[in-house]
């Protein structure tokens, strides 16, 4: 494990710089912004990924290798993470979330997904150096992750019967009419939660089901902790951005979820067979960014086709 402290330095500067733009120099703050100005600071965060990935390349020990491994665990969780901002985008219709408090709530949902996903990542780097075997269980979990990504149909958010919205309503009260942009309010000495409250816990919930997803599938591409985590937080911060690029767009990408569950099954299979044969990470990277490609290609040209007839 290369757990040079330069390289967390330089991590840690970098990752509080873009978010300290995001949340206070960007137009993210104000609300909902414009698709040209999302897809703008989605490539200045792509962009400053790929730089860091230029550093580990160039100065970290066995850089070539780090390398590879952080730009094939950075694709594999930016994909998943398109297929999650489309969740989060049904859950703000649902709930009724207006345009300006979305980013608000996409913040403190980012952050905390942050500190999840660094406790089940390093959990998950434990498991497998204390019990191997674990290695196969993951497999089957990305295996089922790709069918139900390719099979599953489509994901709805049934507010009456979810679980954690019946826990919340038995225990605290509810202001299903609010115009403001707190989590919590009091009104006439009496506490409230708020749906901005709810839609963040449902956020935080469907954050925790997509980690048992994309965890396991970078840990079959690494088990370095400072590459898994890295790339991961790189890949989450860039979501507000590219949540409001997706929201505009989102009809584009129909079959992105087919590439991303089949780089679910190749990462699957590349855990089970670890031990009998050892697919390199590079050609891991070549499978990962062909099935982005193709599954972007077939998607505008089936766009083109429908906006055509």
């Amino acid at each position: 494990m290369h757990n040079h402290l330069i390289f967390w330095v330089i991590f840690t500067v970098l990752i509080m710089v873009m978010f300290y733009i995001d949340l206070y120099v960007t137009d993210h703050r104000k609300g909902k912004i414009k698709i040209k100005s999302s897809l703008i600071w989605s490539a200045i965060w792509i962009s400053t990924a790929l730089l860091f990935n230029l550093i580990i390349l160039l100065f970290l020990e066995d850089g070539k290798q780090k390398a590879i491994e952080f730009l094939a665990g950075y694709l594999v969780e930016k994909s998943l993470s398109v297929d999650n901002l489309f969740v989060f985008l049904m859950i703000f219709n649902v709930l009724g979330i207006s345009d300006e408090n979305q980013p608000h709530i996409l913040k403190w949902g980012i952050l905390s997904a942050i500190v999840l996903r660094i406790l089940f990542i390093l959990a998950g780097v434990t498991l497998i150096k204390v019990f191997h075997p674990i290695i196969y269980i993951f497999g089957l979990i990305l295996f089922f992750a790709a069918y139900k990504m390719a099979f599953g149909g489509e994901v709805k958010i049934d507010l009456k019967s979810n679980f954690l919205i019946k826990f919340v309503s038995k225990r605290f009260n509810i202001l299903t009419e609010y115009n403001g942009h707190r989590f919590f309010t009091t009104q006439k000495s009496v506490r409230y939660v708020t749906p901005l409250f709810l839609a963040l816990l449902l956020i935080e919930s469907a954050d925790i089901v997509f980690a048992v997803d994309s965890i396991p599938a970078v840990i079959a591409i690494t088990h370095d902790p400072f590459i898994i985590i890295t790339s991961n937080i790189f890949a989450i911060l860039g979501l507000r951005a590219l949540y409001f690029a997706l929201a505009g767009i989102v009809d584009l990408f129909v079959y992105l979820k087919y590439g991303v569950a089949v780089i679910l099954a190749f990462v699957g299979l590349k855990m089970l067979i670890t031990d009998i044969y050892e697919i390199s990470t590079l050609h891991s990277l070549g499978v990962i960014i062909i099935c982005i490609v193709i599954s972007v290609i077939l998607s505008l040209i089936k766009t083109k086709k429908h906006s055509a007839v």
